[in-house]
């Protein structure tokens, strides 16, 4: 009998190895920075032809970022992104083009469900979390800082 049960663990360890993904950690790297790094360069280009244009620097960077959306929603609905996102990791997903596409990808996948119970509560399936916690961090760090200034440590 435990010779059939440790017969059965190595034929569920040889499966278990067989169907879990192998990465690579250096290509990968690679393939993130090479992502993030031509995110990085067309924001940059859209921020140095509104600046050519005479648009004062606040407001070519928030036109960078609107832009930056708007090609992220637009490739998310082409199904364009989710290959970039598996290809370049998460030189694709950290910037704000992958949050665009987490909000956008939620409504397109739950817009037949209709536009109250699916895309009004679904939208925010991926992106709550990350705006939940980047609010909650923020309080935390900002209340530090009142601490720290309160008792002169800064």
């Amino acid at each position: 009998m435990a010779q059939a049960d440790d017969f059965q663990k190595q034929e569920y360890n040889k499966y278990v190895e067989q169907v879990t993904p192998k990465h690579s950690l250096l290509p990968n790297m690679a393939k993130a920075f090479v992502v993030g790094g031509i995110i990085c360069c067309i924001g940059q280009g859209i921020m140095n032809y509104c600046m050519s244009i005479g648009v004062d620097k606040d407001m070519s960077g928030s036109w960078t970022s609107l832009l930056l959306i708007l090609l992220s929603v637009v490739l998310t609905a082409l199904n364009i992104f989710p290959s970039l996102a598996k290809f370049g990791g998460a030189g694709a997903l950290v910037p704000i083009t992958g949050f665009a596409n987490g909000v956008a990808a939620s409504a397109i996948e739950f817009k037949k469900e209709g536009q109250v119970f699916g895309i009004g509560c679904k939208i925010f399936t991926i992106a709550g979390p990350v705006i939940l916690y980047g609010i909650f961090t923020s309080w935390v760090l900002g209340l530090i800082y009142w601490g720290c200034k309160v008792f002169g440590i800064l």
